[in-house]
């Protein structure tokens, strides 16, 4: 009996912090976004780079069209333009120097890395105008130990390039056009 007052108040419990946060607006963050568009051409300088690639399939993943060829001529060719256009004019990675030892050899590193983009119509209503986003890590750096720290710098990119997509999804998914 005691047995089972205690998981009926678990399970009570339970449904009240459900309730509570669902009723704050609290919500997963899901992988699909709703985004206001079917289609989308992908462009620029930096439509070639890395979060370009990792974007483009984050957009798929939510049922969008992503074409990355040149812009359509028009739609009475029987071409199709599509519903919006996302131009990636800067992927950027850096490398800054903030500490070095009394030899000049360095000790540690700033990495970071830049994207600017921004959203328009095809006709050439801006949606989200330019826009650059910077994620920043810090890389401690010993030149005993180089091969390691190279593998830490690329997973540190990687992660700073996936919050970046992340970013850029959730700037997507909040256009109403």
């Amino acid at each position: 009996m005691h047995r089972l007052s205690r998981r009926l108040v678990l399970v009570c419990g339970l449904a009240v912090l459900g309730a509570a946060g669902t009723g704050c607006g609290f919500r997963w963050r899901g992988a699909n976004l709703q985004l206001p568009f079917r289609t989308l051409r992908l462009q620029g300088a930096g439509a070639g780079g890395e979060v370009a690639q990792r974007l483009s399939a984050q957009l798929r993943a939510s049922g969008v069209q992503v074409w990355t060829a040149p812009s359509p001529a028009a739609a009475a060719d029987g071409v199709p333009v599509p519903d919006a256009v996302l131009d990636l004019s800067l992927d950027q990675r850096e490398w800054v120097v903030v500490g070095t030892t009394a030899a000049g050899q360095v000790r540690e590193l700033l990495l970071r890395y830049r994207v600017r983009f921004a959203l328009r119509t095809p006709a050439g209503r801006e949606w989200i105008e330019p826009t650059e986003l910077q994620q920043e890590r810090e890389l401690s750096y010993a030149e005993t130990v180089v091969l390691g720290k190279e593998a830490e710098e690329a997973l540190l990119f990687d992660d700073m390039r996936a919050a970046l997509v992340r970013q850029i999804m959730v700037r997507l998914a909040a256009v109403r056009p």
